[in-house]
């Protein structure tokens, strides 16, 4: 299991442990208090190896080493979205997904990519994340027995055990390469933002969406800044955009002005020696644009 996660981690893939049954694993005393109090708690700063179920998701390898100690018997998981640049279709049979997936081949949707046999009988298909809002999805939109994991969202990873069959999750190809999502999955997924998307009366300004309480705004824009200096070229337009909208929920809880995470932002991608390119600015608006931060 440690091996694997190591793998994954090598990727860019965060990766972090669930329980036995799927779910994430129960919160420690003071975090499980500080939910139930509401008081100001940002689980993506927290230090907690296994708390926030996704939010503990990690590509650090000797936090993933103290984790897969932490829960011995759990199972691990890859955190979907922008984090991981992955965006996987999770095809369940017992739910008519099989049907659901010949209609979105013969549509285009679902071209030929690495794919994993899932514990369940059912298969993940995994694609690259195409830089804008992706959410998930159960069964709604691609249709019956077909759910998206993208942001906000995790799936079980090989090698893991099924908790009902038994059955491990395996790679059907180690040798296969993960393609990007297709153009028409992409206009799908996007139309499922738009449909999502709040109606706003014509000329009425964009109400930034509450960033919520962060504890240690410093802490979170250091850790943007380092991910940027890490982006694997390939992947730096994606990371970027990630970025932007982790520093816009900064914006949003009134820490950081927009203008002073754009020139952070800016001032990171040129620290890394990125080549400037008008996608540089129009990454961080878009990142900025979904968390309802204007620049």
């Amino acid at each position: 299991m440690l091996a694997a996660a190591l793998r994954y981690a090598a990727n860019g893939w965060p990766v972090f442990m669930l329980g036995r049954s799927k779910r994430p694993v129960a919160l420690c005393p003071p975090c499980d208090t500080a939910r139930k109090t509401k008081t100001p708690h940002d689980p993506q700063a927290c230090a907690c190896l296994t708390c926030h179920g996704f939010y503990a998701a990690s590509t650090d390898p000797d936090r993933i080493a103290a984790m897969t100690a932490a829960v011995p018997r759990g199972i691990l998981a890859i955190r979907t979205g922008a984090p991981s640049v992955l965006v996987v279709i999770d095809v369940d049979p017992r739910h008519c997904g099989t049907t659901s997936l010949r209609a979105l081949i013969d549509r285009g949707l679902t071209p030929p990519t690495r794919y994993v046999h899932t514990g369940g009988g059912g298969l993940h298909l995994y694609y690259g994340h195409p830089g804008q809002p992706v959410p998930c999805d159960e069964g709604i939109r691609l249709g019956p027995g077909i759910d998206v994991k993208a942001d906000g969202g995790y799936v079980v990873a090989p090698p893991s055990r099924h908790p009902d069959t038994g059955r491990p999750y395996r790679w059907a190809d180690d040798g296969a390469q993960i393609r990007d999502m297709a153009p028409a999955l992409v206009a799908a997924c996007v139309a499922e933002v738009r449909r999502r998307a709040p109606v706003r009366p014509a000329g009425q300004p964009l109400t930034p969406r509450s960033g919520g309480a962060i504890s240690h705004p410093d802490r979170l824009m250091s850790a943007l800044v380092a991910r940027i200096s890490a982006a694997p070229e390939g992947r730096r337009r994606v990371t970027l955009y990630g970025c932007a909208r982790g520093a816009a929920l900064i914006i949003a809880a009134g820490h950081l002005t927009s203008i002073d995470a754009y020139d952070t932002l800016v001032s990171a991608c040129d620290a890394a020696g990125w080549p400037w390119a008008k996608s540089t600015p129009n990454a961080i608006r878009d990142g900025f644009a979904a968390e309802g931060v204007t620049l």
